[in-house]
């Protein structure tokens, strides 16, 4: 015997109705300006297509010069894993030890917070303008404040052994949002912890070390990801300050990408590139997620 269908409501009608109409802007505007878009890539990266539209497909042709006749697409994507490497580390710890001593009861907390988090949120044009000034070699601030101690300052952004390392001091200056977020996770832990370990006689080192730390991986587990994700990205400050150079030194695949697809014209390799880009940072982050069971410690 069939079950009788049973009438929905007006209440529900109006509320699915309501749910599809504030939810359809953000729907279109997801399918229109992100999921076609990559969808369009994907195929555009079997092509040969350039900026006048026409494209014929190619397979794997793209992927195939890239590996052999195209010089600069694996030296890209070596200058943007240096800078990964450099840029990811330091800025975990630096943001660490930030948030520690931000989490201290000091005077002035608040000027602080907002002094280490207005970089993240200035332009970053003029912050990368800015410190294309103090890098210079002639009349920079750094090489100026050395100058009053007897040394000569080096070319920061003119010598191919430490431009990268330039950039990677510029980026430093932005890491405000890791700051908070870490400062968050820092300040999330139970005070209860720290007295009973003071109660035994710890120091501020110890509870540093067996307590403010492994309660500390989740975030630092989510920083370390997200910050992974935007070093590989890396393109507004080496192509502001060094436009790649000197020698290609601080050439990354982002401007790689920048280059073909839109100098060049080469819309099927940029997106081959592009695509490229995700795989790496896919993989890394696989890795990422399947090892942390090892290092992250939750509190329950």
């Amino acid at each position: 015997m069939a079950k009788p269908r049973v009438k929905q409501s007006k209440i529900a009608k109006r509320q699915a109705r309501n749910f599809y109409l504030y939810t359809a802007p953000w729907l279109i505007g997801f399918i229109i300006l992100t999921l076609y878009p990559v969808l369009y890539s994907f195929y555009l990266m079997f092509t040969d297509m350039n900026l006048s539209g026409a494209s014929h497909f190619v397979g794997l042709d793209n992927w195939i010069y890239a590996f052999t006749d195209d010089q600069l697409f694996v030296k890209a994507f070596v200058n943007t894993i240096k800078y990964v490497v450099i840029f990811v580390p330091t800025s975990l710890i630096l943001a660490f030890f930030v948030a520690l001593l931000l989490s201290r009861k000091v005077k002035g907390l608040g000027f602080f917070r907002t002094a280490f988090y207005i970089p993240y949120i200035t332009s970053g044009v003029a912050v990368t303008i800015l410190w294309g000034w103090i890098f210079q070699r002639d009349f920079g601030i750094i090489n100026y404040v050395l100058s009053l101690v007897g040394i000569k300052g080096p070319n920061w952004l003119g010598d191919k052994n430490i431009a990268m390392i330039s950039i990677v001091i510029l980026s430093l200056w932005t890491i405000g949002n890791n700051i908070i977020i870490m400062l968050a996770g820092i300040q999330d832990i139970p005070t209860s912890y720290y007295e009973s370990a003071q109660i035994d006689g710890a120091g501020f080192l110890r509870q540093t070390v067996n307590i403010t730390l492994p309660l500390c991986t989740p975030t630092i587990y989510f920083n370390l990801i997200v910050t992974v994700i935007a070093a590989f990205q890396v393109f507004q400050q080496p192509l502001i300050l060094t436009n790649g150079g000197p020698l290609n030194s601080t050439y990354t695949a982002a401007m790689h990408l920048y280059n073909n697809g839109f100098l060049y014209g080469k819309m099927g390799y940029a997106s081959m590139m592009a695509w490229s880009m995700f795989a790496v940072i896919m993989v890394i982050t696989i890795v990422t997620v399947s090892t942390s069971k090892y290092w992250v410690f939750y509190d329950d």
